[in-house]
């Protein structure tokens, strides 16, 4: 039986959730399920049409009812929207336990620790639920040394320009 392994794919650099799902479509590809479950992305990629087609193989989901920026919504609508995030972390733990894909991908789910949305208590107890075969993508900005210690590899993105 093939051990399951958490990555994280972090940093400042643009292209985090691009390679989660380039890793999605090799994953697909192989005859493996995916599910992928996006915080804090606004309208995000769940309405996408495109993306839609690549069901059943990758299936994504999004919790928030709110098509605005998460940051941008008043303080009311970000509480009611904590709630609906929290649903969302529930899903994925239930995701883990219960076996239902080979790879699952918690787009931004880093961002939700950063502004304490969740804690990285919080995420342990998901990962914890995860059947030993499940591949784990994390993916967001920051990143410490106690959810480095959750990952078995972590990819840093960052952005470089070079002056000529």
């Amino acid at each position: 039986m093939r051990q399951g392994l958490v990555h994280i794919y972090s940093g400042d650099g643009h292209g985090k959730s691009p390679a989660a799902l380039g890793k999605a479509v090799m994953t697909a590809a192989l005859g493996k399920s995916v599910v992928i479950i996006q915080f804090l992305k606004g309208k995000g990629l769940a309405d996408t049409e495109f993306l839609c087609r690549l069901e059943p193989e990758i299936k994504i989901f999004r919790f928030e009812k709110s098509d605005m920026n998460f940051f941008e919504l008043s303080e009311e609508k970000k509480m009611e929207e904590i709630i609906n995030i929290r649903n969302g972390i529930n899903f994925a733990k239930k995701v883990l336990a219960t076996g239902e894909c080979d790879l699952l991908i918690l787009d931004e789910i880093l961002g939700l620790i950063d502004n304490d949305i969740i804690t990285v208590d919080d995420l342990k107890n998901v990962l914890g639920a995860r059947d030993e075969e499940t591949d784990v993508i994390l993916t967001g900005i920051t990143l410490n040394d106690e959810i480095c210690m959750l990952a078995d590899e972590v990819s840093r993105i960052e952005t470089i320009k070079y002056e000529q």
